[in-house]
């Protein structure tokens, strides 16, 4: 029994000492804990930190479930002596009890935002009243919406505490462009309707054509854009449309877009920015087939209405709120591409769909402007 006791009081220590080789540097300064499970609280999170550093100068370190601390009293109190936050924000709703407990002692004062339910880490024993005795830690709960809300307070949250405020703001860096050169181009497209399709792939540019030809039935003025996924295949795709009967332009051969062209090939992804300002259209590339390869806000921040297959790749929660606002338009195979381009030739249409997609791109500056204010208010009476 002696020896099991020290083989595990060897295990524990090796434990703490690996955590504390794997804990970042702390930065100097003022210092904000973001802990950030899963890929929308990760996106949530890093705009967050962004706006700490630039509107507060509060440096931050980000965790998620698996960088985080064990939940145990030992790695709780490793973890805060090497960070020694000034604060804490919790995004989503992960309650870690030892952690908070610590936490609490320590005078670290605390906050929930983005949140939609109360849960626990995995690993940690649920034991009745966890919860209850945990919430109370947090001077501020900020809920998704009014059913998030009810589930925190019926989990033992305060309800003075317990606040529905919305989602933050996602980082979707707006996409620059040369204000001159785009002024030269629509004055050459002049009232041409345009759409784009944005970081192209191989196994769509049969869609794209079929669709393109289709609609220049309804349009004959109708210009593609196509920003290849791969810029070495700008000309081989140039070749397949021109074989398809399409008249091409290329970008890289300074080609002209003249009246009749209606393919213009532009190889260049950091030029997207552009293209997003020309086309009041977009499709998202990759989305019919293996994920799509651009985040859809991009195009969503700059004015395009947005067509776009069921494959979200990583951008899974941008889409789903994008469909909850009804605010892109999504086609179930290739084949239903022409028709959803076809949907879209009503200016009308455009410019309701590029609206909702708008608002989505702008969601959350308020709520965002919120939790900094509490942020540095809590900073402020520490």
């Amino acid at each position: 029994m002696a020896h099991l006791f020290g083989l595990t009081l060897y295990a524990l220590a090796n434990r703490r000492e690996a955590a504390r080789t794997a804990l970042p540097d702390r930065p100097k300064g003022r210092l904000v804990w973001i802990h950030a499970p899963g890929e929308d609280c990760a996106r949530t999170g890093a705009e967050l930190a962004r706006r700490l550093t630039e509107d507060l100068d509060v440096a931050s370190i980000i965790t998620d479930t698996e960088t985080a601390p064990h939940d145990s009293m030992a790695d709780v109190k490793v973890f805060l002596d090497h960070l020694r936050p000034d604060a804490c924000v919790f995004l989503g709703g992960e309650v870690r009890p030892a952690l908070l407990a610590e936490a609490n002692l320590r005078g670290i004062p605390l906050m929930m935002a983005d949140a939609h339910a109360p849960t626990l880490p995995p690993g940690v024993r649920w034991v009745p009243g966890i919860l209850h005795s945990t919430l109370d830690r947090f001077a501020h709960i900020l809920t998704l919406d009014e059913s998030a809300a009810r589930s925190f307070r019926r989990a033992g949250a305060d309800a003075d505490t317990v606040k529905v405020a919305g989602r933050m703001e996602e980082p979707h860096g707006t996409l620059s462009c040369t204000e001159a050169e785009r002024l030269e181009l629509a004055a050459t497209l002049a009232t041409r309707p345009i759409w784009l399709a944005a970081s192209l792939p191989q196994i769509e540019e049969d869609a794209v054509i079929l669709a393109h030809r289709a609609a220049l039935t309804l349009s004959h003025r109708l210009l593609l854009i196509v920003v290849p996924a791969v810029p070495e295949r700008a000309t081989i795709l140039a070749e397949r449309m021109e074989a398809a009967g399409l008249s091409v332009a290329q970008r890289a051969a300074e080609d002209e877009i003249l009246p009749e062209t209606e393919v213009y090939i532009a190889d260049n992804a950091e030029e997207l920015g552009l293209w997003y300002r020309l086309a009041p259209i977009c499709f998202l590339g990759g989305s019919l087939t293996t994920g799509a390869l651009r985040d859809p806000l991009e195009g969503a921040a700059l004015g395009s209405a947005l067509i776009h297959g069921t494959s979200a790749g990583e951008h899974a929660g941008t889409f789903a709120r994008l469909a909850g606002r009804r605010a892109s338009l999504p086609v179930a195979h290739p084949r239903a591409l022409a028709d959803a381009l076809a949907d879209l030739m009503s200016p009308e249409r455009v410019a309701e769909l590029a609206g909702a997609a708008w608002e989505v791109a702008s969601d959350g500056g308020e709520v965002t402007d919120r939790v900094l204010a509490l942020i540095d208010r809590m900073l402020e009476d520490r």
